[in-house]
């Protein structure tokens, strides 16, 4: 078999580019794949990323082909260095995602197209000449970012390279919309339903007194980008004032967004928290929750 080439995306290679990431996004989260203009969007600007989107100053896609075949794809990004740019983010370099194909009785040397794309990727931020790089695997996706523990394959490419992980690991869960909480009227206490900041938000008052509020964000799957979503929606907030421990307070917020989820007719819920809190873990795992993945995240390149 002839050995693979890497080379600039070109605009014939979407379809093909577009299988392999819903391979990636496939083997995260159930029931989730993007379209081809999803993915050809991404490649332009990310308008999700309402932050950090207007800091790039340069977006590169590189694909590794085999006997007119892509076996692996990447998307960097290249940070102004002027002062508007936010300090972590300032004259830096990223690969924003990576794919590849993993080895198979089949394809045993299936790596070979992902160090090699690698080694492509590195000599673009050493063209660069950028201050720090760091790498990602944020795929146009809902719940795909950092470097889920599905993908191995793309592990040992991060790490061959020098990349090494430096920040923290969340733990991404998953629960049945039916299995949540059914709500049980409690005296004196209120649920009212306002706009959130990242999305419809339940707040529990008691006495008048806002105790802890729940934030579930059902915008997930646009139509014009998502081609198989629908039914999932994730947890964007969920604070309990310290004082409502115990109470059945964060339960009952759960049963209210839940209740209005069916309305919506998601029958999927995706909460996130980081691995070291384990009394969330604990409480969302009681409540019908079951862990989905764990993904790390800050992956910054340190050879050697």
């Amino acid at each position: 078999m002839s050995a693979p080439a890497v080379r600039p995306f070109r605009r014939t290679d979407r379809d093909q580019l577009t299988d392999l990431v819903n391979t990636h996004v496939a083997a995260v989260v159930p029931g989730v794949s993007v379209s081809v203009n999803t993915v050809l969007g991404d490649l332009e600007r990310q308008p999700g990323e309402f932050v950090t989107d207007p800091w790039v100053s340069e977006r590169v896609t590189l694909v590794a082909e085999r006997r007119g075949h892509v076996v692996a794809g990447a998307h960097l990004l290249r940070y102004r260095a002027d002062a508007e740019v936010g300090g972590s983010y300032r004259d830096a370099g990223e690969i924003d995602w990576f794919v590849c194909r993993p080895p198979t009785s089949f394809l045993p040397d299936a790596a070979d197209a992902g160090h090699l794309l690698m080694r492509a990727c590195l000599a673009l931020l050493a063209r660069w000449n950028v201050r720090v790089a760091y790498a990602d695997g944020a795929l146009p996706a809902p719940v795909v970012y950092g470097l889920p523990r599905n993908w191995p394959h793309i592990r040992a490419v991060y790490e061959a390279a020098g990349f090494r992980h430096m920040g923290d690991t969340e733990v991404i869960l998953l629960a049945r919309v039916a299995d949540l909480p059914r709500d049980e009227p409690g005296e004196g206490v209120t649920v009212g339903r306002t706009v959130g900041e990242c999305g419809t938000r339940f707040t529990a008052y008691a006495d008048g007194v806002a105790r802890g509020f729940i934030e579930v964000d059902t915008a997930l799957a646009r139509p014009e980008r998502l081609t198989r979503a629908c039914g999932l929606a994730d947890i964007g907030n969920l604070h309990v004032e310290p004082s409502a421990h115990g109470t059945g307070l964060e339960q009952r917020l759960l049963a209210h967004a839940a209740d209005w989820l069916r309305l919506c007719g998601v029958d999927r819920l995706v909460a996130y928290e980081p691995e070291t809190d384990g009394s969330a873990l604990g409480r969302l795992t009681g409540a019908g929750f079951r862990e989905l993945t764990r993904t790390d995240r800050g992956w910054e390149h340190r050879p050697g």
